[in-house]
């Protein structure tokens, strides 16, 4: 007899981060439109009202809640997670996508002090910072569950194949971005400390590579659209639990060397 598919678990509510353009963007889409959706799929971003597509996608998608942030500032962190409690009250929040980041393209000739504080505060520390805020929304929901998986309660944060130390080669273009995978090489580091640390509240917590896309950070030299792997990422979200907490994992499910 063949075995059953195992069931999807139901997400309510999800934080997407910088979803005015380019990944965030499509995972609020996909997001949206899931059968069943998240009661709450919140999209955040610096300036909501320059976010054409995106207001263009909450007008046809109720469970759409478009939010400002500022990933940098902690006053606007706080406002953030005042918004979504009077969203999710008490349900919790079951599932936060770190993806906000900048990149700086600097060689070794080209890199400066400046260039690597400003991509270090914006793609690592205020993700450590957006996780920390919403640590007492994120432990209400995973109080309501068992397992671990976003269902419960996950942390999904945006790192990048380029933060691999193990896959570093002399000469390739990656080395063209010290500030952008020095500072997903850290994150990667939150993320270990971060499973570890919330493995006791039930709190998953992965890195996630979604491919190196075609977006205004991704450049055009990249070799898949931004679309491509939105199902098999969404497909991921599903069904990751407590075997991959603290892994560092690519759209498909691969594991990524550190």
């Amino acid at each position: 007899m063949a075995a059953l598919p195992t069931p999807r678990r139901l997400c309510r509510s999800v934080v997407v981060t910088g979803s005015n353009r380019g990944l965030g963007l499509e995972l609020v889409k996909s997001l949206a439109t899931l059968q069943p959706a998240p009661d709450h799929v919140i999209a955040t971003c610096r300036n909501p009202e320059n976010a054409q597509e995106l207001q263009m996608l909450s007008k046809t998608y109720s469970n759409i809640r478009i939010l400002p942030l500022d990933v940098v500032s902690e006053e606007s962190r706080q406002e953030l997670v005042q918004q979504v409690e009077a969203l999710v009250e008490e349900s919790g929040l079951n599932c936060l996508i770190n993806n906000a980041g900048i990149n700086i393209s600097a060689t070794l000739e080209e890199v400066t002090a400046e260039a690597m504080l400003r991509v270090y505060e914006t793609n690592t520390v205020a993700q450590l910072m957006v996780t920390k805020a919403f640590l007492p929304l994120m432990r209400r929901a995973a109080h309501r569950h068992n397992g671990m998986g976003w269902h419960r309660a996950a942390v999904i944060n945006m790192s990048s194949i380029s933060a691999s130390m193990q896959l570093v080669r002399e000469g390739e273009m990656f080395l063209q971005v010290y500030p952008y995978r020095i500072a997903k090489t850290a994150l990667n580091m939150v993320t270990r400390c971060l499973a570890a640390d919330l493995k006791p509240d039930g709190i998953l917590c992965i890195s996630l590579h979604p491919g190196w896309l075609k977006t205004d950070m991704g450049g055009t030299y990249a070799d898949m659209n931004v679309e491509d792997p939105i199902p098999s990422i969404i497909s991921l979200f599903q069904r990751i639990g407590e075997k991959d907490n603290g892994a560092f994992l690519n759209w498909k499910g691969e594991t990524v060397p550190w």
